[in-house]
């Protein structure tokens, strides 16, 4: 199983509205049966004779560099546990309620550590917990109470704890491929990782150093903040050293700075971007032609419009999305490991959190309908043997749902293959 690694306001009205957010019961209320789970049904029930299992999101949701993908993240998994509670539930004997507990953490770690500590004694897991450095604000507690939660984030710390749940592959194997794929499209000489700083952004900057030695590419890299107006360093790093290659791993704002104000001084080289620096409305912003013309995306997952039985379950679920983008895939596709281990909890009869954590660290595959393969939800193995290692790369396509189609499906490059995963990536940044 995974070992331990240490790591070191509510809502605006409308949003929540929006998101359908309501006040659910606690778990001290009367037929409580043990912390976020009732006898009583959920506030808004399929089967008013089923129990309740809540489950907590804290998320990215007005603020923060991320609230682009926070909000149809929050929206896909409602989705998700709708259809979950339409088909039955959980055992028959459970609906799960996403939206009693959903909180904003405005991407801030100490915020996220405040509404967890507001939420976490009515909820017997988390659905989300938006962000690597936030989440690992909150990571000592969840392993001193046992609190399973499944991360809307890829580092690879996730990889050496038990009661994180994490799908697809982490941001370190992300840069990998991408690397390794570079080698084969483009053949660079020299490579750059453009990065916020923390896990979440020194990891895919780790794996960027990593494969390029590997490979004996010239490697540099540069510590950005967040905010688009703040990209003018990293901007005058690429177009002063002209990398071939720029791994970049932002928001999509301050993504969309620093290719089109890179490329408008004249820099002609290619740019990778982790997942979670795309957004389609980049196609509406002034860095569009840039974009189009140096920019690939790299992804632990498939887009949108992919065609596997959850893809489409995703879309018929959502109905009418007027602007696709993969914050919806990647929401609906993460919480298929935690219906897989409240399924077995509940089987098993050990309705807790201790039941849960179990549960977990007995998967050694989860059905995810084809978003992803079985084998990526695997908790019960040693680190380096369960981590999922597969990505997909994909270009700027206009008339694609999302902005992007598939050039390359989900593979393992040799680099990500044979490397040790003895400990998180950044680590050795």
């Amino acid at each position: 199983m995974k070992r331990s690694h240490l790591l070191v306001p509510v809502v605006l009205v409308a949003l929540l509205s929006a998101c359908g957010v309501i006040r659910g019961d606690d778990e001290g209320s009367e037929g409580a049966v043990t912390t976020g789970v009732t006898r009583e049904p959920c506030p808004i029930a399929v089967d008013k004779n089923k129990g309740c299992i809540y489950l907590g999101t804290i998320s990215d949701l007005t603020a923060g560099p991320f609230a682009a993908l926070a909000v149809p993240i929050t929206q896909a998994q409602k989705a998700f546990w709708d259809r979950v509670n339409k088909a039955g539930g959980i055992g028959g004997k459970y609906e799960v309620d996403v939206q009693a507990y959903v909180r904003d953490n405005k991407y801030n770690p100490e915020v996220h550590r405040q509404v967890y500590n507001e939420i976490k004694d009515h909820v017997l897991a988390l659905s989300q917990t938006l962000g690597s450095p936030t989440t690992a604000a909150i990571i000592d507690d969840l392993r001193t109470n046992g609190i399973v939660a499944a991360p809307a984030s890829w580092t690879s710390a996730w990889e050496f704890e038990d009661v994180i749940i994490e799908s697809g592959s982490n941001y370190c194997v992300e840069s990998m491929n991408s690397i390794d794929y570079a080698m084969e499209a483009y053949n660079p000489k020299s490579v750059m990782a453009v990065y916020y700083a923390g896990d979440y952004g020194a990891d895919a900057a780790a794996g960027a150093k990593f494969a390029a030695e590997k490979h004996g590419l010239k490697f540099t890299a540069v510590e950005t903040p967040s905010g688009a107006t703040e990209q003018g360093r990293a901007i005058a790093e690429i177009t002063k050293n002209k990398p071939d290659l720029v791994i970049v791993t932002t928001g999509p704002a301050d993504l969309a700075a620093i290719v089109g104000q890179a490329v408008a001084g004249g820099y002609k080289g290619r740019f990778i971007g982790t997942g979670p620096t795309w957004n389609p409305a980049l196609l509406k912003s002034p860095a569009a032609e840039a974009l189009k013309a140096h920019y690939e995306q790299s992804s632990p997952g498939l887009p949108w419009g992919a065609d596997t039985p959850g893809h489409k379950a995703m879309r018929e679920a959502l109905g009418n999305v007027s602007a696709p983008n993969d914050g919806y895939t990647s929401g609906w596709s993460w919480a298929y490991p935690m219906k897989a281990a409240l399924e077995k909890m509940v089987a098993g009869g050990d309705i807790s959190r201790k039941g849960l954590l179990a549960a977990v660290k007995s998967l050694s595959t989860v059905d995810y309908e084809g978003m992803l393969p079985p084998e990526a939800g695997n908790y019960s193995g040693d680190p380096n043997a369960a981590t999922f290692r597969q990505t997909v790369i994909g270009k700027v396509d206009e008339s694609a749902p999302t902005g992007i189609t598939v050039v390359k499906n989900l593979f393992t490059g040799p680099t990500a293959q044979a490397y040790t995963f003895d400990g998180p990536c950044y680590e050795k940044l």
